[in-house]
């Protein structure tokens, strides 16, 4: 994914806790819910199966940002994380000057 800087690029890194309880459920509903932000750019996602992930949001601004840290069902699944789901989580925000990409031609 490349989009045209400056941008918002926030970076969260995870670990899994041994309990599901509706993770799957609600990782879906909050990706859904943050393709409805006005100024979300996309996301990209992976998790190892040792339960260590990595998801990268890109937002055009600071307002898109804060109206997705300010979303009341993205509050709550912070909240259920924290209590459930997680053994622990970084966040790193980062504004993006310059973008890059190269793929291999087939």
């Amino acid at each position: 994914m490349i989009f045209e800087p400056p941008y918002i690029a926030v970076v969260f890194t995870s670990t899994r806790a041994a309990v599901d309880d509706g993770y799957g459920d609600m990782s879906n509903l909050m990706a859904d819910l943050v393709n409805h932000v006005g100024g979300f750019l996309g996301m990209d996602s992976v998790r190892g199966a040792d339960g260590r992930g990595i998801t990268v949001g890109y937002f055009r601004d600071d307002e898109a940002l804060k109206t997705w840290r300010e979303n009341l069902e993205h509050r709550e699944a912070m909240q259920l994380g924290r209590e459930k789901w997680y053994d622990e989580y970084s966040l790193h925000i980062t504004r993006v000057e310059r973008s890059y990409t190269w793929s291999r031609e087939d």
